[in-house]
């Protein structure tokens, strides 16, 4: 299993103005079993008790302690552009997965919902970096701390940590609103990812937001 605290030359004091929180494809589709095969699995009662339970009231204190702050929020969601996908990635196409542009279960988890001014980006692909412009806006709002939490864990989110890690930001995962459909594999990609980001808990970064302020 992965412990903390984690140590890791990434573990730097939040710099206001160029701090960023990336909540990743908390959607409905991921927590309804009729949009996610996942969710008729054995496994199912673990995840959707850590992303009740656990993810998302972390990440709404995250929310809480960002706009607070008045550091940028950033939201990614699996969405296609169009409404018969035809824009999707081909692994998208291949894993018949296609939530049309606009349809309910794209939609953010009403707790989580973005508030006026941040960001939501639709993507066709694991990788945020890899189907939308996010590079390109987090360097325009002079992102040097990206702070990144969602689902799932060993999928999206690791592509996240590893992507931002090689195009130059200081990435903080925090593990306690993170989720995926095992404990294992939870673990698992701790483990194999803490080499491209610092890993911390909800309470330590919400602390160090409260050492960033003036």
């Amino acid at each position: 299993m992965f412990s903390l605290p984690h140590r890791s030359p990434r573990d730097l004091p939040f710099v206001p103005g160029h701090t960023a929180l990336l909540l990743v494809d908390m959607q409905c589709a991921w927590v309804d079993p009729q949009f996610d095969p996942h969710l008729s699995g054995p496994d199912a009662g673990y995840f959707l008790n850590r992303v009740r339970t656990q993810v998302v009231p972390n990440q709404q204190r995250l929310l809480g302690a960002l706009r607070e702050a008045r550091q940028n929020v950033l939201h990614t969601l699996i969405e296609s552009l169009t409404a018969d996908g035809r824009d999707r990635s081909l692994d998208h196409k291949l894993s018949d997965m296609h939530l049309p542009k606009g349809c309910p279960q794209a939609r953010i988890l009403p707790e989580l919902t973005p508030v006026e001014n941040e960001i939501v980006l639709p993507k066709t692909s694991s990788g945020v970096f890899n189907s939308t412009n996010i590079d390109y806006v987090l360097r325009n709002l002079e992102t040097r701390h990206l702070i990144i939490a969602g689902i799932v864990t060993d999928q999206c989110v690791d592509m996240a940590v590893r992507d931002a890690a090689d195009r130059g930001y200081l990435v903080t995962l925090v593990e306690d609103a993170c989720a995926t459909h095992t404990a294992e594999r939870h673990a698992a990609c701790l483990n194999a990812i803490k080499g491209y980001c610092w890993i911390t808990d909800t309470q330590t970064v919400l602390g160090r937001l409260q050492e960033m302020r003036p």
